[in-house]
């Protein structure tokens, strides 16, 4: 993986590309995460696509740009850096906050894709209650306590079962919350906060869709997981049995499955299917879990 910052538009991104590979699988990061989240999880991809992470303006190194980072900006910066890399269409994988900045993205510029997959990610807009815990972060940040939110967020993704032995990916991402900058934790949580239901445009677009999800989510329980399935027809869903909102930490190589069987049969090579329960090859997929992320 070749890291570097590069111009996405009048953005400077912060981007680690494979470089290598016909088809491009995208992974965009979520809240108070960076594209570090990802690194153990690159090499189960890279060998069969290209793979490209990025640090979401905001988040990790790339710039804060001001008080709200819309996911409509989130997604012209990620399609000005795709160009930029000269990638002309990927398979965009949103987990969480990266879901909604897909979302937009399938929204403003189908034409770049070959596929999108909202992973432990929903289409819906903020509900009042969680619309009342973003503002509430942003006044816990904004009076100089987002420890509080590194103390609970990051063991919160995962799944109960889990966590004794992901305590060293829950450390990690502990770490990443105290060394993201308060203005980009406000500017993205207000961002989050403005986003519309992109429902419509879900079941509309011609894109192909997965949906990958967790049984054990705190973030998305299992029953409103199911209820969005039954809302899309047209999309594929995997099933992570044992994961929470980290499904690609806890479950990795299930994950992968999904995401290289995806984008086998998709794009120009594949075939553009939509809709149906999947599982991911020998037992046959999951769940995903969150916090305030998705």
């Amino acid at each position: 993986m070749t890291e570097k910052f590069i111009m996405a538009g009048p953005v400077a991104l912060h981007v680690c590309d494979s470089e290598k590979g016909e088809r491009c699988v995208v992974l965009l990061h979520g809240y108070l995460e960076s594209m570090l989240v990802w690194d153990d999880f690159v090499p189960l991809l890279y060998k069969e696509v290209r793979v490209v992470t990025l640090d979401l303006p905001g988040h990790g190194i790339s710039v804060v740009t001001g008080e709200e980072h819309s996911m409509e900006f989130l997604a012209d910066v990620v399609a000005d850096g795709l160009r930029a890399l000269g990638i002309a269409r990927c398979t965009l994988v949103g987990h969480s906050m990266g879901g909604y900045v897909a979302l937009a993205f399938c929204e403003r510029h189908p034409e770049m894709l070959d596929g999108v997959v909202l992973f432990s990610s929903t289409p819906n807009a903020d509900t009042p209650e969680k619309v009342e815990n973003r503002r509430r972060e942003i006044a816990l940040v904004r009076a100089g306590r987002k420890e509080l939110l590194a103390h609970v967020a990051p063991e919160a993704g995962f799944a109960p079962e889990n966590r004794a032995r992901m305590k060293d990916a829950i450390k990690d991402l502990t770490e990443q919350v105290f060394v993201t900058e308060d203005e980009g934790i406000v500017a993205l949580l207000n961002g989050m906060l403005a986003r519309k239901d992109r429902n419509e445009m879900l079941r509309a677009s011609s894109v192909p869709q997965l949906f990958i999800l967790g049984r054990e989510d705190g973030y998305i329980p299992v029953e409103k997981a199911e209820a969005m399935v039954a809302a899309h027809p047209q999309a594929r869903v995997v099933w992570l049995e044992h994961s929470g909102h980290m499904g690609f930490l806890e479950e990795p190589e299930k994950t992968a499955r999904a995401l290289l069987d995806f984008v086998r049969s998709t794009g120009p090579e594949g075939g553009s299917e939509q809709g149906g329960n999947e599982q991911s090859s020998s037992e046959q997929n999951g769940s995903e879990q969150g916090a305030v992320h998705a």
